[in-house]
């Protein structure tokens, strides 16, 4: 099978990353449970992750990185935990159902509001103008992805963050489409909280995510219950990690994103260059062609590896198909769990056709569905 659905899950991954996890499956332990030497090296797994995402991510502070189970809950916890009643949101029309749908269950529960700046087609002067047109009295925050996972669209988030810091607004970033892929630095760009998945462009397994935390901001945790330290407490403890970390932690999953965050600092510019060749191709392929409509930024350099399409005699869902059972191409159509992004776009009702690379994508697998489009077009 050709492999294009990156986007959804990163695949194949490193192989050092799967060595990584069966070694810690078959050693065992349990980190933060205990001072024998099972439990140590567990603990100590964890912590090398945390401190290789404090690299990428330029984090000062690697005990504010709370490990999840992905990015929804990640969103949820920074959502959940920082908002309160009567509290105001600016979120753009690329948002993921992780955040849309949280933000709507809040509306009708505890009285927030939200509001939605449509991007598309915007400049990044424009967009800023358009978010410090909905500020007000009662903003608190900021929510942007740092890519749409249906256009492909590249947020300017250190400009939004920059808008946000000048007035007082706390900025929460979704990195699930750019984490690993593009350089993100939380100082420079002004994020106050910064969510990523594990599972995608950090090349590491599903069942892994994590959210930073700028020092000064708390939140309520969303799971309340055993950390491994102060037991004695009858409350959470206020520390962090612990204090958004009740329960034990994917193990072998965060030792194997370690891996794969190791993988990215290494080779993350050459796996943005493979990627934005390939994407070129697509696109040059798309621009020659008058019976297929793609979405988003022209050129590659302004998005991430994706391409969300539609061919104009044939509903996404039978191209889907066809790729699949005639070329053994795997896409991703539909919604994208992202009815925002498509209701800007223009593609509610009909969904659409998304094919998205990644780094062990190779030039002829490219070749392979641009051969089959031109025989499902003729």
């Amino acid at each position: 099978m050709i492999y294009l659905d990156n986007a959804a899950t990163s695949w194949p991954k490193p192989e050092q990353v799967y060595v990584a996890m069966d070694q810690a499956l078959r050693e065992g332990g349990n980190a933060g449970r205990g001072g024998n030497a099972k439990s140590l090296a567990a603990s100590r797994g964890l912590l090398e992750t945390r401190l290789l995402l404090a690299r990428l991510f330029h984090i000062p502070t690697p005990e504010r990185i709370a490990f999840t189970q992905n990015v929804t809950e990640a969103l949820n916890l920074a959502l959940k935990g920082f908002l309160q009643q009567g509290d105001h949101v600016i979120i753009s029309s690329f948002e993921h159902n992780s955040v849309f749908r949280v933000l709507e269950f809040m509306r009708r529960t505890i009285d927030l509001t939200y509001t939605i700046v449509d991007c598309l087609g915007l400049s990044d002067e424009q967009l800023i103008e358009e978010f410090r047109r909905t500020i007000n009295s009662s903003t608190r925050m900021i929510a942007t992805t740092h890519a749409s996972n249906v256009t492909g669209t590249i947020l300017p988030i250190a400009k939004i963050g920059t808008l946000a810091k000048e007035y007082g607004l706390t900025y929460l970033v979704d990195s699930a489409q750019t984490a690993g892929i593009l350089p993100i630095d939380v100082e420079e760009m002004n994020i106050d909280i910064l969510a990523f998945t594990g599972h995608k462009g950090l090349l590491g397994p599903q069942g892994t995510g994590g959210l930073y935390v700028k020092k000064g901001i708390t939140l309520n945790p969303l799971l309340h219950g055993g950390t491994g330290s102060r037991s004695a407490l009858l409350i959470q403890p206020q520390e962090y990690p612990e204090m958004l970390e009740s329960g034990t932690r994917n193990i072998p999953g965060i030792i194997g994103l370690g891996v794969g965050v190791q993988y990215c600092l290494e080779h993350m510019e050459s796996m943005r260059d493979h990627e934005t060749t390939l994407v070129t191709k697509i696109l040059h392929y798309m621009d020659r062609n008058p019976r297929i409509e793609y979405y988003g930024p022209r050129d590659a350099e302004h998005r991430v590896g994706l391409i969300s399409f539609n061919l104009h005699h044939k509903p996404a869902d039978e191209v889907g198909y066809i790729l699949e059972q005639q070329f053994g191409i795997a896409t991703r159509v539909g919604l994208h769990c992202a009815p925002l992004a498509h209701k800007s776009i223009g593609t509610l009702e009909p969904g659409a056709v998304r094919v998205s690379v990644g780094p062990f994508t190779t030039e002829e697998e490219v070749e392979q569905l641009l051969r089959a489009l031109e025989v499902i077009l003729s």
